[in-house]
């Protein structure tokens, strides 16, 4: 499976670059994500809980940062173990251009999947991939809009 997106988001480069790597906005941006901490300064491991289709899977993952040229760009690429469900691994090219005191995000993304998420069909896999990046860039974008929202009460 392939993706590419972009995103403008209402931050300077160097904001969205610090907050891409920091773990704590990482942690309330990604959909599912249940822990996610660094080990050294290019990888990190996460806990993430996703539901494709019928199958809810708890994937223990493996992060890793390359060809790292701050703020400009990076790879992230990642694997994940889904016990009984199988397993999912990709990479995605991730650019920052600045564009006046915004920033337009780029992404292209290669992932693929095995065991039982494999039979649950392409299309299924796709728009849920979709989905969980389309709601990854809308709750960072939020948060480096609104990184302290007021508690509801």
């Amino acid at each position: 499976m392939d993706m590419t997106g972009e995103y403008r988001i209402a931050a300077p480069r160097d904001a969205v670059w610090a907050a891409l790597n920091d773990v704590d906005v990482l942690e309330v941006c990604i959909p599912g994500c249940e822990d996610i901490h660094q080990d050294s300064p290019t990888t990190m491991t996460a806990k993430v809980v996703q539901k494709i289709g019928p199958v809810k899977a708890r994937f223990d993952g493996a992060i890793e940062l390359l060809n790292i040229e701050a703020p400009a760009s990076y790879t992230i690429k990642g694997e994940g173990q889904g016990g009984v469900a199988g397993f999912a691994k990709g990479s995605a090219d991730v650019t920052l251009e600045e564009d006046g005191e915004e920033t337009v995000l780029r992404y292209e993304a290669r992932a693929q999947v095995g065991g039982k998420l494999a039979r649950l069909g392409s299309r299924l896999i796709d728009a849920t991939a979709k989905k969980v990046a389309t709601q990854f860039f809308n709750n960072f974008q939020q948060h480096l809009n609104d990184p302290d929202p007021p508690e509801d009460g």
